[in-house]
């Protein structure tokens, strides 16, 4: 099993997000949590998957002069892609009500990036998921940001949310994707890097 093959390394888990930090303690991964602050900016000619691609290993940028031999690095990056445009973390109430009305009654892709990065590679994978939206209320929106605060959440959502149970209804790909991370992704990649 992979806890066995990581025994002699160190995974380190560069992320705040108590979603990712639970998947981690499901899969029975030993691990700790180092963070340190970036800004989350990537260059405007980027599309889709790019994205994630590039913050995902900009957020192991921080991390590369303290690694050691056995560490492996994971750092992550969400977005949620809708119409041709990036939708990131919601700044406030106006802007999640923007996002959740403009993917209403629509399919959006919702692209996860995990970079893993050790003292002599560096390799980056992502995953895509289709998910579909019933046509939204007005009032069912408000509701949904008013109780569940979705402020760090892309595309302004929870799957595993109020909005997730009345609101989804077709998901093609991972569901642990859009909850934010790619689990079987994880493991397979982990797997492949330690013999």
């Amino acid at each position: 099993m992979i806890q066995d093959k990581l025994k002699n390394h160190n995974l380190i888990l560069a992320s705040g997000s108590p979603r990712r930090q639970q998947f981690f303690k499901d899969l029975e991964l030993d691990f700790e949590i180092r963070l340190k602050p970036i800004d989350e900016v990537y260059p405007k000619n980027l599309n889709h998957y790019e994205i994630s691609d590039y913050l995902a290993k900009l957020k192991a940028q921080p991390f590369k002069d303290e690694l050691k031999d056995n560490d492996i690095l994971v750092t992550s990056d969400t977005i949620v892609w809708n119409e041709n445009e990036a939708l990131g973390k919601p700044k406030n109430y106006d802007d999640a009500f923007q996002m959740l009305s403009a993917m209403s009654h629509k399919t959006h892709d919702v692209i996860t990036s995990i970079t893993f990065t050790t003292t002599a590679t560096q390799k980056t994978v992502h995953a895509v998921t289709k998910v579909t939206f019933k046509l939204l209320t007005e009032n069912e929106i408000d509701y949904y940001i008013k109780t569940c605060k979705p402020y760090d959440k892309a595309g302004a959502y929870g799957i595993q949310e109020w909005i997730g149970q009345i609101g989804i209804t077709n998901i093609e790909g991972s569901y642990t994707n859009v909850v934010g991370l790619p689990t079987y992704l994880l493991y397979k990649t982990l797997n492949s890097m330690v013999l």
